[in-house]
């Protein structure tokens, strides 16, 4: 993979105008250097992600909407079934997603409830292999958050009827404490058929594992995809990985503890530990450290997004591993286009190519 040079990122600007950004290193990260471009270059699609005059102009851009195809599986929910479809031809389950998040008015947190009961409804008569995913900022977190626990609950009622997981993601650092509240206060209610998304770039996902794993939970792990302040998160990458590969030993040591439950074969339950990277040092470490204390494998299940890697998913999955693919569609692809464009240097190129070509 190569070293990354990841500063620390200070950013100011004005509602409509491009960042300046304060860049201090890690040490031996030259100016000019690919590895100090790809810091500059996340940085500037983080911003981005959250500036609304780019998002209007953006999405007006044809070959903007080409390029995010490759992320997206289209607008419909019938395009995202029809993508399922074909990820469990080839032995992966799937977690659709239904784009959006940080809605405006009550109505509209219900319209996004609604749209979920709507993809409940159609894994349960399809039998597609997937389970849902979700953000509460959709579903009004921060608006109204009574509404949106009870918009919440009506999608696990609905869910738990027909043996459906709903993943609730985790969004920027400002949601961490409510998501958690949240989880727990359905899971006192009886609604075990949820879960939680952990950030291995902030500071405090030790302790929030730690607390967690007290019942069994079933955490997805990722690194991390907001812009955050260099005081809750790690600002080197070196570090990130750290503390993924600790959280990674914590997620299987319960799984072990708890007695290894695979994930289902009907896709619709994962594996206690869901590893959502792409970063193949990462992925060996969480094999061989499960193999070290004898995790089996249908126990250990991996997380990538559609259209990043397939090559690895399908490798994956022909060791024996459980492989799900996050699917997301709809209208509000933006700011999720934008997270991808952060992560990668090649995903960058691969929508400046679609630039060329349109």
């Amino acid at each position: 993979m190569g070293t990354f040079c990841s500063p620390a990122l200070a950013l100011r600007h004005e509602p409509d105008s491009i960042p300046e950004h304060s860049l201090t290193a890690d040490p031996g990260c030259q100016p000019g250097s690919p590895l100090r471009s790809h810091a500059v270059l996340r940085a500037i699609f983080l911003y981005l992600s959250q500036a609304t005059w780019a998002k209007d102009l953006i999405m007006r851009w044809g070959f903007s909407r080409r390029a995010a195809t490759r992320f997206i599986a289209g607008e419909r929910l019938e395009e995202a079934l029809r993508a399922v479809s074909e990820l469990n031809r080839r032995g992966l389950f799937a977690t659709l997603d239904h784009l959006g998040e940080h809605v405006t008015t009550p109505d509209e947190a219900r319209r996004a409830a609604d749209d979920y009961l709507e993809i409940i409804d159609r894994i349960c008569a399809s039998g597609v292999r997937s389970n849902a995913s979700l953000k509460l900022t959709q579903l009004g977190l921060g608006l109204d958050d009574d509404l949106c626990l009870d918009n919440l609950r009506r999608i696990l009622r609905k869910a738990a009827a027909c043996g459906v997981f709903v993943r609730v993601d985790m969004e920027d650092s400002s949601t961490v404490d409510r998501t958690l509240d949240f989880y727990r206060t359905l899971r006192d209610e009886g609604l075990h058929n949820t879960g939680l998304v952990i950030q291995a770039y902030l500071f405090r996902s030790q302790a929030d594992v730690q607390s967690l794993l007290a019942a069994p939970t079933r955490i997805r792990l990722c690194k991390g995809a907001y812009r955050e302040p260099a005081h809750i998160a790690f600002p080197r990458k070196a570090d990130v990985d750290l503390n993924f590969d600790t959280l990674t030993a914590m997620l299987v040591d319960a799984a072990l503890a708890h007695g290894a439950p695979p994930a289902a074969a009907d896709g619709r339950i994962p594996a206690l530990p869901a590893i959502a990277s792409h970063d193949e040092k990462r992925i060996n470490f969480a094999q061989r450290y499960a193999e070290q204390v004898g995790l089996p494998k249908p126990a250990l299940e991996f997380q990538m997004l559609h259209g990043i890697r397939t090559d690895l998913q399908l490798a994956l999955t022909r060791a024996g591993y459980p492989v799900r693919v996050y699917v997301p569609y709809g209208t509000h692809w933006y700011p999720y286009f934008m997270r991808r464009l952060a992560e990668r240097p090649a995903n960058v190129w691969f929508f400046l190519s679609n630039y060329l070509r349109g």
